[in-house]
């Protein structure tokens, strides 16, 4: 069953559940991710630290913080209320958010390459990254055109892949709690099953997203806009025009 099929009043609990759902577990996965590199303590990390590398770090710390900042802010900048009442507020936000990808994209290509992790979740770091500084790219651009429809798309496939921060941990962790019943899985497999997990996941769900809550309203309004245009030859009331 689409969103479509919905009434309108259930439609938007809908969205709101899946909006708190969202918000909550951006809020949580961010304060926890955040937190052990603000002490500067490489013990702290939550990903290993590369000991041969001194800058590898620094480039987890400085890909973290910009990171969780912008997990934090993306569920606020889709609340139309928000938008409406307070669109500077709105232009603000969207201008740190897409700084912070921007700055968390870039130190994701170096921890990535610095990453005591195997050949496949650097591969799928990688692809993150680039897809997550282009659509960054796309919703800036489009943004400053005016077309603020595309905008809105290309803003809900950065914030998906920025989601997968949230998703890769919570497939970790399933995956850590199937690997109890199943000792042969090995942490690295689950690793990067998880890694491309949040990646293919996210980017289907958007891609829905998009579909049901941005095109298909677009869509709805514009065939009602055909049906009530005025056929050639007719006047407004449906008379026949003279000269007919």
């Amino acid at each position: 069953m689409t969103t479509t099929s919905l009434s309108r009043t259930a439609r938007r609990r809908w969205w709101w559940a899946s909006w708190g759902l969202t918000a909550v577990l951006a809020i949580g996965i961010a304060g926890y991710a955040v937190p052990p590199y603000l002490s500067g303590n490489p013990e702290a990390s939550n990903v290993p630290v590369n000991p041969d590398v001194a800058l590898h770090y620094l480039t987890l710390a400085v890909h973290a913080l910009p990171g969780g900042l912008a997990l934090i802010i993306g569920p606020f900048q889709f609340v139309s209320r928000l938008r409406a009442r307070s669109p500077r507020l709105h232009r603000l936000l969207g201008r740190i958010y897409l700084i912070s990808v921007v700055v968390a994209a870039v130190a994701s290509l170096f921890a990535a390459t610095f990453s005591l992790s195997g050949f496949s979740i650097r591969v799928a770091f990688y692809i993150l990254a680039v897809a997550w500084l282009y659509t960054a790219a796309k919703a800036y651009r489009t943004i400053r055109r005016g077309e603020v429809a595309l905008h809105r798309v290309w803003m809900i496939r950065n914030y998906a892949l920025t989601f997968a921060a949230v998703t890769l941990r919570i497939y970790l962790i399933t995956g850590l709690a199937v690997k109890s019943s199943f000792p042969g899985l090995e942490f690295e497999a689950i690793y990067d099953a998880s890694g491309w997990a949040s990646i293919l996941v996210n980017v289907l769900v958007a891609e829905y997203f998009i579909v049901q809550r941005t095109l298909a309203p677009l869509a709805r309004t514009r065939r009602s806009t055909k049906d009530s245009a005025p056929v050639p030859g007719e006047n407004l009331v449906g008379t026949a025009s003279p000269g007919v």
